[in-house]
C-alpha cells in the first residue's frame, strides 16, 4: 500500500540512495531542470539522491537558460547550474541514466554500452508502456510557456518515478 502522507513515510520508507544522471542535447533546458527538479521533490519522499545533468552535445561551463531558471523559480527551486558535456567519468558515477528522448538514449548506448543496462528516457523508466511517447520536447528557442510546459513534463515523470520507489521500498 503507498503512503499517503509524510508522517507514514517517515515510519514506512527505506532511503534510497541512487546517482542520477540526467542527458539532454545542451544541458541548458530540461536536464537542468529536471537535475533541479529531482532534487527538490525527492525530499518531499525522504529519498536520499546524488542528482547531476549533462548533455550529448553540450559545452562546459553554460548557465542554464533564462526561461528554464523562470520556469524553476515559479516552482520556488533555486539553482547555480553549469552545462557540461557527457564524460565516461559521469557515465561510471552513475547508477541510473535517464535521458529527455530515445535518440539521447541511443546515441549513449552506442558510445557507452557497457552501461546500456542503467539507460532509460525518463518517460519510459517512469510510465512505461502506458506512454508510448518516450520524448520530452525541447524548448530550447521558444516562448517561456514552452519552457513551463516542458518543466511541468518532467516534474509529472519525476513524481510518478518517485511514487513508483517509494511504493516499491514499501514493499521490501
Amino acid at each position: 500500500m503507498a503512503c499517503t502522507n509524510n508522517v507514514e513515510m517517515k515510519r514506512g520508507i527505506k532511503l534510497v540512495h541512487k546517482r542520477i544522471l540526467f542527458v539532454c542535447t545542451g544541458n541548458t533546458c530540461r536536464s537542468p531542470m529536471a537535475e533541479a527538479l529531482l532534487r527538490n521533490i525527492s525530499q518531499e519522499f525522504l529519498i536520499d539522491l546524488e542528482v547531476k545533468s549533462a548533455g550529448t552535445h553540450a559545452y562546459d561551463g553554460m548557465e542554464a537558460s533564462e526561461y528554464s531558471s523562470m520556469a524553476l523559480q515559479e516552482k520556488g527551486i533555486d539553482h547555480d547550474h553549469r552545462s557540461q558535456a557527457i564524460t565516461p567519468e559521469l557515465i561510471r558515477w552513475s547508477d541510473l541514466i535517464l535521458t529527455m528522448t530515445a535518440g539521447h538514449q541511443a546515441i549513449l548506448e552506442q558510445i557507452f554500452p557497457e552501461a546500456k543496462e542503467k539507460m532509460f528516457t525518463l518517460k519510459g523508466l517512469a510510465y512505461g508502456a502506458q506512454d508510448p511517447d518516450q520524448d520530452i520536447p525541447d524548448p530550447y528557442g521558444g516562448s517561456v510557456e514552452m519552457y513551463q510546459e516542458t518543466r511541468n513534463e518532467i516534474e509529472q515523470a519525476i513524481r510518478q518515478l518517485l511514487r513508483k520507489w517509494n511504493f516499491n521500498s514499501e514493499n521490501e
